[in-house]
């Protein structure tokens, strides 16, 4: 089949290296050097450099394509994800926008797409397994502990994003989400602060984000639910040290004539900072616990950047959920026309399955223990 990528970043790419092994693939975005990369990684992906804020061309950009991925920041995911939805495509989305995706689904039906969101690992794979789970059992709770870091621990933030850091800063400025006892409880983000010892990685401070997104809609008979984020211990001290220096404000500052955003000149300049090297190492750890019934079921995952393919282990684990999606769609395993949240299409254990042994072939490898 034909697929558009949407984005061409270090997740975008991944994705659509992966899907041309099966697939006539074609990665669109405004940066040259993106394509250029991707061209060399795999010539025969084409390459369209183009401004993906022009929601008015995608019916023309996209009209030859079976299936779409939105692999754009997430500040612009929700317009991008509206646009392809308009144009009639089946779509797969990783940008992970604040807004709410299930208002789109009312747009979804009447256009007849297939629209699946928050592909990912975190949200993305934690969705598949809750979805899953909840078919089996009565859960009564669910936890979700996840963090992308850099193998080598560089002073002062121990920490690279394997994404823009605009849409890292937002992880840590938007309110976090939970559900305690059968209610929808909002707490600052950062806040909640525990130390967990993960084998092979060591001590790691877990802290509200707000990560539950769909699941507080879709899961709300679960009585207990929260998703915490994962950072080398003092990484969160320095992160609060700014927010209340005011670096994340957005309320321009007038400074010789030119007025600047706080956030915006923060956001550039932990550009340079938080890059992850195109070869350097990282990793990603994550840890799913759904309890009920008397069980406890634990999906773990320790996933290392990938030397042989120069993959980093964030875009592996993001990108090749993502790429699972797309293939259920081109298969004809999931069907159903609407917004789909991840949980929602892991119900089907024919499609969690599917994803699973997936991942499983492109060694990202989940333990499950009970």
């Amino acid at each position: 089949m034909t697929i558009a990528v949407l984005g061409a970043g270090m997740v975008g790419s991944a994705i659509a290296l992966d899907l041309a092994n099966d697939h006539t693939v074609t990665s669109f975005d405004l940066n040259a050097a993106n394509l250029a990369e991707l061209k060399e990684r795999n010539d025969e992906i084409q390459t369209v450099a183009a401004d993906l804020s022009q929601f008015e061309e995608y019916a023309n950009w996209l009209s030859p394509f079976d299936v779409i991925v939105t692999a754009v920041p997430g500040f612009m995911g929700y317009k991008t994800l509206e646009a392809v939805i308009k144009t009639g495509k089946n779509v797969v989305d990783i940008s992970f926008f604040p807004e709410d995706a299930l208002q789109l689904d009312a747009l979804a039906k009447e256009k007849d797409v297939i629209a699946i969101t928050d592909c990912g690992v975190a949200p993305g794979v934690s969705n598949f397994i809750i979805g899953r789970y909840n078919e089996e059992m009565k859960i009564d709770s669910f936890e979700c502990y996840v963090g992308g870091l850099p193998k080598e621990k560089k002073p002062p933030f121990q920490y690279k994003a394997p994404f823009s850091p605009v849409d890292v800063i937002q992880e840590y400025i938007r309110p976090a989400r939970l559900v305690e006892q059968g209610k929808i409880v909002t707490k600052p983000a950062l806040s909640d602060r525990e130390l967990i010892r993960f084998d092979e990685v060591g001590e790691l401070e877990a802290f509200n984000t707000d990560g539950l997104r769909s699941l507080v809609y879709t899961m709300d008979h679960i009585p207990e639910m929260k998703e915490k984020t994962l950072r080398y211990p003092g990484h969160i001290d320095l992160i609060i040290s700014l927010q209340q220096a005011g670096f994340f404000d957005t309320e321009p500052l007038r400074i010789k004539e030119v007025d600047i955003s706080p956030l915006d000149f923060t956001s550039r300049l932990l550009l340079n900072e938080w890059k992850l090297g195109p070869e350097e190492e990282e990793f990603t750890v994550m840890k799913v616990v759904v309890k009920g019934e008397g069980q406890t079921i634990e999906y773990n995952l320790l996933d290392r950047y990938d030397a042989a393919t120069k993959t980093s282990s964030m875009a592996r684990t993001t990108g090749y959920t993502c790429t699972a999606a797309v293939n259920l769609i081109t298969k004809g395993m999931f069907t159903e026309k609407g917004v789909f949240p991840p949980e929602l299409v892991g119900k089907d254990k024919r499609c969690f399955d599917f994803v699973m042994d997936y991942l499983k072939t492109r060694d990202v490898v989940w333990k499950v223990t009970r």
